[in-house]
């Protein structure tokens, strides 16, 4: 393995320390609210992403859609952090410390997928694992990690072993509760008809890897196809993106709450349908 591939490795595995001994304080504390989201919109500069027949580019859109739903958490009481708040590269260890060190209760990176099949459309949401859930969704999952390595960043392999103990530790700490945000996530982006569900998938993105908090991956449409596209440069559409992953956000904040038994303490979220 190349050096760089160590340090990434290393990068997004200091977090099992921290874990541990934040399990350990936890038991002298009183049970803290849920009140801050990480939105990662993916991709940025050099790494554009997917790109449309008629030229829009994912990391613009996501980077819009990622503003709006930071504007509506904040709206709601809640502090949201971007990864990313202008276009520019963010690298892989850069993402997670920013979410690390934000003490983030949930992680949230939004995409715009794509395929070489033009007709191939819907929403479809993800949460970290390293098997994952078919070829699609391994492909996807792929092609995401490389865009990390690209640019010049290192992205772990699903057969390192040190990878393998981390995704075992986010399993063990984490995974029911980025599964039930993904099906919160995509349950809402459907709510409204319209929008195609391609359900609720797991593989092993590499950003989702290394955050110490629950984290799902939201891709928010098919950029290659033609009428998606279309919808997706809309501003409307993204207003409507950004409101259903807010309202899937409150709502796991609310459960997030109530199993803490910090429900009580609780009055800053507003808003609703």
């Amino acid at each position: 393995m190349k050096n760089r591939a160590k340090r990434g490795l290393l990068g997004l595995g200091c977090g099992l320390a921290v874990l541990a001994g934040g399990a350990a304080r936890a038991a002298d504390e009183p049970p803290a609210r849920f009140d801050t989201v990480v939105i990662d919109a993916g991709h940025g500069g050099d790494d554009q992403g997917a790109r449309g027949p008629r030229g829009l580019l994912e990391k613009d859109l996501v980077l819009d859609v990622g503003r709006r739903l930071a504007a509506k958490l904040r709206d709601a009481g809640l502090r949201a952090v971007l990864t990313r708040d202008a276009d520019r590269f963010v690298g892989l260890e850069e993402r997670t410390s920013i979410a690390n060190d934000a003490r983030a209760d949930l992680f949230v990176s939004i995409h715009a997928n794509a395929s070489e099949a033009r007709a191939a459309r819907g929403i479809e949401t993800f949460f970290v694992s390293l098997e994952a859930s078919d070829d699609a969704a391994r492909s996807l999952a792929a092609a995401e990690n490389q865009a990390f390595a690209t640019a010049g960043a290192a992205a772990p392999q699903v057969g390192d072993p040190l990878f393998a103990i981390l995704g075992d530790m986010i399993a063990t700490e984490h995974l029911a509760e980025s599964q039930e945000f993904a099906r919160l996530a995509l349950g809402e982006l459907l709510s409204e008809g319209g929008a195609v569900s391609r359900g609720v998938k797991q593989a092993p993105f590499v950003v989702l890897m290394g955050v110490q908090m629950p984290a799902a991956l939201v891709e928010i449409g098919f950029i290659t196809n033609a009428r998606e596209e279309q919808a997706l440069a809309a501003p409307a559409e993204r207003e409507r993106i950004a409101d259903g992953i807010a309202r899937a956000i409150r709502e796991f904040a609310r459960r997030f709450d109530a199993r803490r038994g910090a429900s009580a303490s609780r009055g800053a979220l507003t808003g609703g349908r």
